[in-house]
């Protein structure tokens, strides 16, 4: 027989659980319909061939995209090993070219541009959903702190990028 102790002690460890369980719960507002069989994904870091040589870019990109899969609640991000699918992107181009130019000729506004392939597939019915080449820009002024906007402009582009991968990936279907 279970003493009263232990008896209160299991409830509360139950009640503790179910209440952490759905505090963690959120919804994912994109209209998913993935298949009941892919419950997990897998983002390895991201390769980078553009050939920028951009610091951090591959981590600042692949973060970005972990914590939208994150966020949206559709598929868990786990490893290779315990996943459903996989999602593998590759950097191809990091371009910084002019966006607006002056009655003089002098550059007033630079377009940051990059291009990932995105390839999506599922590891369970071992079969690629998704081979797409995902593009978009952030802008930044060319005057004052060009570095530090530059590398918001960078930012900017990483965040409508992954956006629509995630789209990509959940919607697809």
């Amino acid at each position: 027989m279970i003493s009263k102790f232990v008896r209160i002690l299991l409830i509360n460890l139950v009640v503790t659980l179910l209440v952490i369980n759905f505090a963690s719960c959120s919804y994912s507002f994109t209209g998913a319909s993935v298949p009941p069989h892919l419950q997990s994904i897998a983002i390895p870091i991201f390769e980078d061939r553009s050939g920028y040589g951009e610091p951090g870019l591959r981590e600042d990109f692949t973060n970005e995209l972990i914590q939208k899969f994150i966020d949206d609640n559709t598929l868990q991000v786990d490893d290779k090993t315990n996943s459903d699918a996989i999602l593998e992107c590759t950097i191809l181009s990091l371009k910084d070219d002019p966006a607006a130019i002056s009655g003089g000729e002098d550059v007033t506004s630079r377009r940051m541009t990059i291009t990932v392939k995105v390839t999506y597939k599922d590891l369970v019915k071992r079969k690629t959903v998704l081979d797409k080449n995902f593009s978009d820009y952030g802008d930044y002024e060319n005057t004052g702190d060009i570095t530090t906007a530059r590398r918001q402009a960078i930012t900017e582009a990483i965040d409508k990028i992954t956006e629509d991968i995630l789209l990509g990936v959940v919607s697809n279907w």
